[in-house]
């Protein structure tokens, strides 16, 4: 008997514990899960009594959760509208989480150094590029071994960031992709077929020779895919690396309300097809444990955890984006 004190005390701290435990749910971007689930491992380790768990559902699944209050955070490359955000009861509160490139991975035997002008890359999602060894890519590849066969066009079927980063892109340098197909988070490509998040493209690419598609740069590394070198506004082809992306995000300012894109940027040095990508919060939670622990899963996120961003592709914040970011993050309540 003289054993149940100590027994009981061990049953009422374990109580304790589960008390204070939080799980925490996210939905959204398969841009940036691999950072965000890497960052919900490694805080674990630090604090187990807070498990984070994300699904890498796509952004427009991700704004739809976030809607519909089924998740404590959601997350977009697309960030949300104005008009999105004035549907959320609670209020809504963007934050800026990492940022990346999306990359042109392709699958093409014995070309390694691909290069893509403006007017080619447009033409390939157009429909109008349709050989390897077409003129608009041999002029810019002096030299490279471009086959005499199809290209095999792969793109996001789901509602995606990446789409809308990339197709910004494509809008911006080709008035007639612009005209003909816009950009979204969905949008209707005149060619190619559709994959299922970032890694329903890259397995497309990797299955089908002679296949290219748009892809987050870290899911290119980490497959191991080619990627091309694509022509900025000065006129330069640019590999995506941590230092061209940095380069795009240093031509522009993050304004006050957090959104911003470094659209089509002439900064001579920069890799084109770069953007933030967001954390999707709500401006009130009736939960203040659950608030508590998010505060502190996001905070470790924009410091400690920025050290993670390179190694897996992606580029970390400039300190002013953080700082910001921080300061957003202190006004939910």
């Amino acid at each position: 008997m003289k054993h149940l004190p100590t027994l009981a005390f061990i049953a009422l701290a374990g109580f304790a514990t589960t008390l204070h435990a939080q799980q925490l749910s996210g939905a959204g971007a398969t841009f940036p899960a691999p950072l965000y689930q890497r960052w919900a491992v490694e805080y674990n380790k630090q604090v187990p009594t807070i498990k984070v768990n994300y699904q890498s559902v796509g952004s427009g699944a991700g704004v739809k959760n976030f809607l519909q209050g089924v998740v404590d955070f959601g997350a977009s490359d697309a960030a949300m509208t104005d008009a999105e955000m004035a549907k959320v009861p609670r209020g809504a509160l963007l934050v800026p989480a990492t940022a990346g490139s999306v990359v042109l991975a392709y699958n093409l035997e014995g070309v390694t150094n691909l290069k893509l002008t403006r007017a080619a890359l447009a033409g390939i999602f157009l429909g109008t590029v349709q050989k390897w060894n077409d003129p608009a890519i041999v002029s810019a590849n002096p030299g490279v071994p471009l086959p005499d066969r199809p290209i095999n066009v792969a793109y996001r079927s789901d509602g995606s960031g990446t789409t809308f980063v990339f197709t910004q892109h494509l809008a911006a340098i080709s008035p007639e992709f612009d005209e003909r197909v816009g950009f979204d988070k969905s949008v209707t490509f005149p060619v190619g077929v559709g994959g299922k998040g970032n890694e329903g493209v890259t397995a497309l690419i990797k299955q089908t020779p002679g296949t290219i598609g748009y892809i987050e740069a870290g899911y290119a590394e980490q497959n191991k895919l080619s990627v091309a070198l694509v022509e900025n506004k000065s006129g330069n082809f640019v590999a995506p690396t941590p230092e061209s992306g940095a380069a795009a995000l240093a031509s522009v300012e993050m304004p006050d309300n957090l959104r911003v894109w470094p659209v089509d940027t002439e900064a001579p040095d920069a890799y084109p097809i770069t953007s933030f990508t967001w954390l999707l919060l709500y401006q009130k939670y009736d939960d203040a444990a659950r608030l508590k622990a998010l505060k502190d899963f996001i905070t470790y996120a924009l410091t400690e955890g920025q050290s993670y961003a390179t190694e897996l592709g992606y580029i970390p914040l400039p300190e002013s984006v953080v700082a910001k970011a921080n300061a957003a993050l202190s006004s939910i309540d």
